[in-house]
């Protein structure tokens, strides 16, 4: 039951559950359409990465102070996962949006090979995924969101 009174993790576990909750009215205001799968999903605005981070940072921080060690392991996870989330990830992502189009372009040359399509859809193509990353705006308000939620947290905590 301990765990249960872990100020740091519960207000990282709060930040992932809000930044992904926040994502699906976030893009119904810029698309105007509702999707649940943004619940679940990687990328998009803001970093749900970058909120947990910033909360454990924070709750660390508001529990040990600024000159523990352990808030200075916390600091440096948090820097290195957002540094991540918007650099390496985000480049994958971008990568397989090329590469998807490679394949739908390569997809298109074939059909028109013998016996193409008599194989099933699955075997013609299968997409990466493209939303692995994310935008350093997205980090950006990530951090913010995890920064203020572990703020506000600590005030009922």
């Amino acid at each position: 039951m301990e765990l249960l009174h872990n100020f740091p993790l519960l207000a990282s576990l709060a930040a992932i559950l809000f930044a992904q909750f926040v994502k699906v009215p976030i893009t119904f205001f810029v698309t105007k359409k509702i999707d649940w799968s943004l619940l679940t999903s990687n990328g998009g605005m803001p970093s749900s990465h970058s909120a947990a981070v910033t909360a454990l940072s924070t709750g660390v921080a508001l529990e040990t102070g600024f000159d523990s060690p352990i808030f200075a392991v916390a600091a440096i996870f948090a820097i290195i996962t957002m540094f991540d989330a918007a650099g390496v990830r985000w480049q994958a992502g971008e990568q397989a949006v090329v590469l998807n189009r490679l394949v739908e372009d390569f997809n298109k040359f074939i059909t028109e090979a013998k016996g193409w399509q008599n194989k099933p859809e699955k075997e013609k193509r299968k997409e990466l995924k493209e939303l692995l990353g994310h935008k350093p705006i997205e980090v950006f308000f990530g951090g913010l969101t995890g920064i203020l939620l572990t703020l506000v947290l600590g005030l009922f905590l």
